[in-house]
C-alpha cells in the first residue's frame, strides 16, 4: 500500500478540520432528502400527468410502476459553442440507453453556455463568471420536479461545468453522472497560432490572415484543443471521479464516444437506490475528491479560473478550500504535462501519450493522491487509471499505458518537468493573488519595474500600439473585479504584453480581473483581492511606483515606505458604463451580491456555512 505524502495529508487534514462543521450539516440535509426524496409516489395524480404528458405510452408506464430509474438529463447544448454542438443528440442516445435497461429520462432542463472565446475583449464578457451561479440555479429549476432518481449532466465549457457541479451539490442526494462530448480533431498547430496573434498584434499580418489562423485552430465540432478552463473541467471531472475512466478527451461523433454515452447513462440508472449501487452525489463530492481535483489541477498546470471555481463547488458541499491549500499543495505536486500554453501540445496529444489515465497512475504511485474515494464506477481512485476500448463494438475498459508515449507531452513523476505545480498564491501589500507559473520561463518569474496603470484592457491595448509601453513595465489592470465589472477575463493582454518581453523587456500584469486557462509567457497575478472597486491595495497604486513580483516565492509588493502607503487614499472609478448593455444591467443584483474571488466569487451563501 503506497504512503501518502505528508504534505497531501497535511492540508487534507487541514481542509476536513476546517470543513467538519458545515460538512456535518450539509451530508445530515442530503441525507434527510434521500430519505424522502426523490419519491414519485408522493405526486399526485395531476403532478404526474403533466410530468409525462409528452412521453410516449411505453415510457408512461414505466413511470407509471415505479419501479424503474428514470433519469433527468441536464444539458447546456447550444448549436453555436463547437463544445456542446455534439450534445444535440445525446438526449436520444440517453433515452435509448435507459430503454435497454427498462428504464426512462427525460431532459429535465436547459441552462445557459456562453462561450469566453466569442466574448473575449467584449461587453458580453462581463456576464461571463456570474453566469456560472446562473447555471446553478438552472439546475434547481430542471430537478426541483422531484421526478428523477438520477441526475446526467451535459456540459464541458468555461462556467458550464462549475455551475453545474454547484447545483449537482445541491441535490447531493441523487446520483450524479458528468458526460463530456470531447474535443474536436486537431487543427493549426499552436506555435503556429500564437506566432500569428503575436504578428497581428505588431500589426505584421492583417486581420484576414489572422481570423484565417483562429478558423483553422477553431475548426469543427467539439471543445477547442488548448489546456484552457474547459479542458481543465474535463480533467476535474475525471479526477474527481464524475466521468467514466479515459473519456474526457474521446473526439465527439465517434463510435467510442457514443459508446461511453451509452455506458454513462446505464452506470447513472445502476447508482440509484431502485438498482443497488446507490452512490449518491454527496459521497463522491468529498473532501479527499475535491483535494484530487487540485493535485491534478497542478500537475497538469491547468486554469486559474479553477482556484475560483473550485472554491464556490466545495462550499455547494459543505467543504471550506482556501487559496493557501492551492499554494501548500503545489509546493509537493509536480508539474509532469506540458499542453498549450504551457506546451506546443494539444489535448488530443496528450490523450494519446498517456493522458490523465497515466497521470493518475503516477500521482496515486507517488502518495500524492487520495484512492480512497467513492466514483461513479466505485471505490477508489485507481479505477481511473483504465482507459476505454471498443471491442466488436462493445466497450471494454482495460489498464492504460505505464509509461509516457512522448515525454515531451506528459512525463512521469520521476521525471517532472518541474518538481511543483503550476499554480503559485502571491501575497504582499498589493494583496492576495494567483500566478500560473507553468507556462512562464524562470528567467521570466522575478521581476521590479515601475507601474503603468490602467482601468480598461482596451486602453492598454490603445497604449502599446501607440508605442507607450516599450519599456520595462509592470501593467496594472484595475477595476476588473466581480463586483467592478463581473471579472472578466482579459486574455486580449496575452500579444501585446508576449510581443514586450520578446523585445527583451522586463514586464508583468498585476489585476483583479482573470486571465483564464490560456495564460501564457508573461508572469501575470491575478484575482488580486480585495478587488480595486472595493478599496484594495491596487486603487492606491499610482504611475511610476515601483512594483516587485517574485512568481516563485510568492511575493508581491509596491516598494512604496509604509507611511506613504498608509497616506494615500483609494482612487475611484466610474464605472456606470458597465452596468448596462448587453444584458449586463440584469446582472446587477450579482455584482452586488458577490464576494471576493478566494472565496469563489459566488453570490450564493449556503446556510451550511451559517455561524
Amino acid at each position: 500500500m503506497t504512503t501518502l505524502h505528508p504534505g497531501l495529508v497535511k492540508v487534507t487534514e487541514r481542509v476536513m478540520e476546517r470543513s467538519k462543521a458545515s460538512r456535518q450539516k450539509y451530508l445530515a440535509r442530503m441525507k434527510a432528502a434521500g430519505d424522502s426524496m426523490p419519491d414519485r409516489k408522493q405526486l399526485s395524480c395531476g403532478n404526474l400527468a403533466h410530468a409525462f404528458a409528452a412521453c410516449s405510452k411505453s415510457e408512461k408506464d414505466t413511470i407509471k410502476l415505479m419501479n424503474a430509474a428514470n433519469l433527468g438529463i441536464v444539458t447546456a447544448y447550444n448549436d453555436m459553442l463547437s463544445a456542446h454542438h455534439p450534445f444535440k443528440d445525446f438526449p436520444d442516445m440517453i433515452k435509448a440507453a435507459a430503454r435497454d435497461m427498462g428504464c426512462t429520462a427525460q431532459v429535465a432542463g436547459a441552462t445557459a453556455a456562453m462561450c469566453d472565446g466569442v466574448t473575449q475583449g467584449q461587453p458580453g464578457m462581463e456576464l461571463s463568471l456570474f453566469s456560472r451561479d446562473n447555471i446553478a440555479q438552472s439546475v434547481g429549476i430542471a430537478l426541483s420536479h422531484n421526478m428523477f432518481d438520477a441526475a446526467l449532466f451535459l456540459g464541458v465549457c468555461d462556467k458550464i461545468v462549475p455551475g453545474l457541479v454547484i447545483g449537482a451539490a445541491r441535490f447531493g442526494y441523487l446520483p450524479a453522472v458528468f458526460v463530456p462530448a470531447g474535443p474536436m480533431p486537431s487543427g493549426l498547430p499552436n506555435k503556429e497560432k500564437a506566432r500569428i496573434r503575436q504578428e497581428y498584434a505588431e500589426g505584421k499580418v492583417d486581420r484576414d490572415a489572422l481570423l484565417q489562423a483562429e478558423s483553422d485552430s477553431y475548426h469543427s465540432a467539439g471543445t477547442c484543443t488548448f489546456y484552457g478552463t474547459a479542458n481543465s473541467n474535463q480533467m476535474l471531472m475525471e479526477f474527481m471521479g464524475l466521468h467514466l475512466p479515459g473519456s474526457s478527451f474521446v473526439n465527439p461523433n465517434t463510435p467510442l464516444r457514443d459508446a461511453l454515452t451509452y455506458e454513462a447513462t446505464q452506470q447513472a440508472a445502476r447508482l440509484t437506490r431502485l438498482n443497488g449501487q446507490y452512490t449518491p452525489a454527496c459521497e463522491v463530492l468529498s473532501e479527499k475528491a475535491f483535494i484530487n481535483g487540485i493535485v491534478g489541477l497542478l500537475a497538469t498546470g491547468g486554469s486559474t479560473n479553477l482556484t475560483i471555481h473550485i472554491i464556490a463547488m466545495a462550499r455547494a458541499a459543505g467543504i471550506i478550500i482556501k487559496w493557501e491549500d492551492f499554494s501548500d499543495l503545489s509546493h509537493v505536486v509536480p508539474s509532469l504535462a506540458h499542453v498549450y500554453p504551457n506546451g506546443m501540445a494539444d489535448v488530443n496529444h496528450f490523450h494519446a501519450a498517456g493522458g490523465l489515465g497515466f497521470m493518475i497512475r503516477e500521482l496515486l504511485g507517488a502518495g500524492l493522491l487520495h484512492d480512497d474515494v467513492s466514483t461513479i464506477v466505485g471505490k477508489g481512485l485507481h479505477r481511473y487509471t483504465q482507459e476505454p476500448f471498443l471491442k466488436e463494438g462493445q466497450l471494454e475498459f482495460r489498464e492504460g499505458t505505464e509509461v509516457s508515449l512522448n515525454e515531451d507531452v506528459v512525463r512521469p513523476t520521476s521525471n517532472p518537468y518541474s518538481p511543483e505545480g503550476g499554480l503559485h498564491v502571491v501575497h504582499g501589500n498589493l494583496g492576495t493573488g494567483v500566478v500560473k507559473i507553468s507556462a512562464v520561463a524562470k528567467e521570466h518569474r522575478i521581476i521590479e519595474a515601475p507601474a503603468v496603470i490602467f482601468e480598461s484592457q482596451h486602453d492598454l491595448q490603445a497604449a502599446f500600439k501607440a508605442g507607450d509601453l516599450d519599456k520595462d513595465c509592470i501593467v496594472v489592470v484595475r477595476f476588473q473585479g466581480p463586483k467592478a465589472n463581473g471579472m472578466p477575463e482579459l486574455h486580449k493582454l496575452t500579444p501585446p504584453l508576449g510581443v514586450l518581453q520578446d523585445r527583451g523587456h522586463k514586464v508583468a500584469l498585476v489585476t483583479d480581473g482573470r486571465m483564464s486557462g490560456a495564460s501564457g509567457k508573461v508572469p501575470a497575478a491575478i484575482h488580486m483581492s480585495p478587488e480595486a472597486s472595493e478599496g484594495g491595495p491596487l486603487s492606491k497604486v499610482r504611475e511610476g511606483d515601483r512594483i516587485a513580483l517574485n512568481a516563485d516565492t510568492g511575493e508581491l509588493k509596491v516598494l512604496v515606505s509604509d507611511d506613504e502607503w498608509a497616506k494615500r487614499s483609494p482612487v475611484k472609478a466610474d464605472l456606470s458604463d458597465n452596468f448596462w448593455g448587453v444584458g449586463r444591467e440584469l446582472y446587477s443584483p450579482m455584482r452586488a451580491a458577490v464576494n471576493a474571488p478566494e472565496e469563489g466569487a459566488t453570490i450564493f451563501r449556503f446556510e451550511d456555512f451559517e455561524e
